[in-house]
């Protein structure tokens, strides 16, 4: 039975991100996989409180960020969705891989 690998992509630097999807996706055509995606989700803003050095107001500063994230689907090609989630990316770039089974319907 064919199966579905859905890669997850998340970065906090956007353009870096759409350069490493728009490789997989430059490989994909190249081998010949079947390939849905990128599909783009909603950009995530982060507050992350900084407990360092107390404003005069007596509130903490914030350190704000996005995280952008992507998501592939590699339809029924194995060894080119191995390599895509094997390879070494950037430090920061996350990326997680999550397989599904699926039957096909006539």
């Amino acid at each position: 039975m064919p199966f579905v690998t859905r890669l997850t992509l998340t970065s906090g630097d956007g353009d870096l991100l759409e350069s490493v999807v728009s490789d997989i996706k430059q490989r994909a055509e190249r081998k010949g996989a079947e390939l849905r995606g990128p599909h783009p989700k909603p950009p995530r803003k982060i507050a992350v409180p900084l407990y360092k050095g107390f404003r005069e107001d007596g509130e903490f500063d914030t350190w704000e960020y996005t995280v952008y994230v992507r998501v592939i689907e590699i339809i029924d090609y194995s060894e080119f969705a191995r390599e895509v989630a094997g390879r070494r990316y950037p430090d920061s770039i996350h990326i997680a891989a999550d397989v599904e089974q699926f039957t096909r319907t006539r």
